[in-house]
């Protein structure tokens, strides 16, 4: 109650185990924002869910279609959630996260060419997230970042 917007980096750590938490996530946060009156909401997904995973290496698009399957099909009903609330969304993609500090010279787009396992580091992408909730260029956007 009484927020700009919500921001949500919910992440499943290091457990690959597939479960509904994102889509319980995105329902409750959605029926909260709503119910409240916060009209943004800036969702941190992962690189290679939806439309990102044509993006991907080959080595990348084998990890997620068998590691990483189950749980990014959560995430895609999640963000079909969101999509479709009323909320004033942004969708953020970040490539591989790393724990290494701020370089503040990360590239963000809808699409964008990468070679390699591109990376970004957390510290980044906290402040694509903060910029993303407090500015209007992302509204009703998906965004991919990496340095």
């Amino acid at each position: 109650a009484g927020q700009d917007a919500v921001v949500s980096a919910l992440g499943r750590g290091t457990s690959l185990r597939a479960d509904d938490l994102f889509t319980r996530a995105a329902a409750a946060v959605v029926g909260a924002a709503e119910a409240e009156g916060v009209s943004r909401l800036v969702w941190l997904s992962s690189f290679g869910v939806g439309d990102t995973y044509r993006s991907a290496s080959p080595v990348q698009k084998v990890m997620y279609k068998t590691l990483l399957r189950d749980l990014y099909a959560n995430k895609v009903l999640a963000e079909e959630t969101i999509r479709s609330s009323g909320l004033d969304w942004t969708l953020v993609y970040p490539t591989m996260l790393t724990k290494g500090p701020a370089r503040g010279a990360y590239r963000a787009g809808e699409r964008l060419t990468m070679k390699g396992m591109p990376r970004i580091s957390r510290a980044d992408v906290a402040d694509f997230l903060y910029k993303a909730a407090h500015g209007s260029e992302w509204i009703r956007r998906e965004a991919v970042i990496t340095d």
